[in-house]
């Protein structure tokens, strides 16, 4: 099988891909959701080997899965992006940026898969949502980053270190042109989003928040096509 367990972010995210996956009469790896967000995703970690999901693989390979921001005017919504590095700027302080690579086999291998389908690239890891059109750009030329996420970092980190190789595919769900709505006072401390303060901000800023909801859709759908893709072949 191409890998052994795929992570993805709880919610829509996830859902996406458990129905891409079961489209399919091929067998599939389990799909395990993540919270969002680098702190809470460390901690559901350690408890996610702890539980030993991948305690009969010799040399595990996990494919994190999910949705991200473009940091590039050349990469717009619906793009899908295959990891090549990933970074955390830490400070606000170029020197003190890490960057650790993705599984270079792994990768290949689904890259080979997917082909044209996706555009190989480097996600920065951020600690809280870039909502600012500006400062994606910003980060962008800072970083040479092509897309953002909020835990791509903290799982190629913590999985890497323990021996597991790890791919990264995300599909842009909206673009450097746009603000989108600034969602971190919806953010709860475990990852999750709450329900009221996320309809307030929602309402707030009606124009980005439309745009919000449509780049998700589309990237949504891109997501569940290419997870049926993907895994749609014999095994590797």
């Amino acid at each position: 099988m191409l890998v052994d367990a795929i992570l993805v972010v709880t919610g829509p995210e996830y859902k996406a891909v458990c129905k891409g996956l079961n489209r399919l009469a091929v067998p599939t790896p389990p799909v395990f959701p993540i919270p969002m967000g680098s702190s809470a995703l460390t901690k559901h970690l350690e408890q996610w080997l702890e539980a030993e999901h991948l305690s009969h693989h010799p040399q595990p390979r996990v494919l994190l899965m999910g949705l991200c921001g473009s940091l590039s005017s050349k990469y717009s919504v619906g793009k899908a992006v295959l990891y090549r590095s990933c970074v955390y700027p830490g400070t606000d302080e170029k020197k003190s940026a890490a960057e650790l690579l993705c599984d270079r086999e792994l990768t290949k291998i689904v890259q080979n898969q997917l082909q044209d389908r996706v555009f190989t690239g480097v996600g920065l890891t951020s600690d809280r949502l870039i909502y600012s059109a500006s400062e994606k750009l910003q980060l962008g030329q800072t970083y040479h980053a092509d897309v953002v996420d909020m835990e791509g970092f903290a799982a190629l980190e913590f999985l890497s270190q323990r021996g597991i190789a790890v791919a990264m595919l995300r599909v842009i769900s909206d673009d450097a042109h746009h603000n989108i709505p600034n969602l971190t006072n919806a953010f709860h401390s475990d990852g999750s989003l709450q329900a009221f303060p996320l309809a307030m901000e929602l309402l707030r800023q009606p124009i980005a928040a439309s745009r919000l909801v449509s780049g998700s859709l589309r990237g949504l759908r891109i997501l569940e096509d290419l997870t049926t893709f993907l895994f749609n072949t014999v095994d590797i």
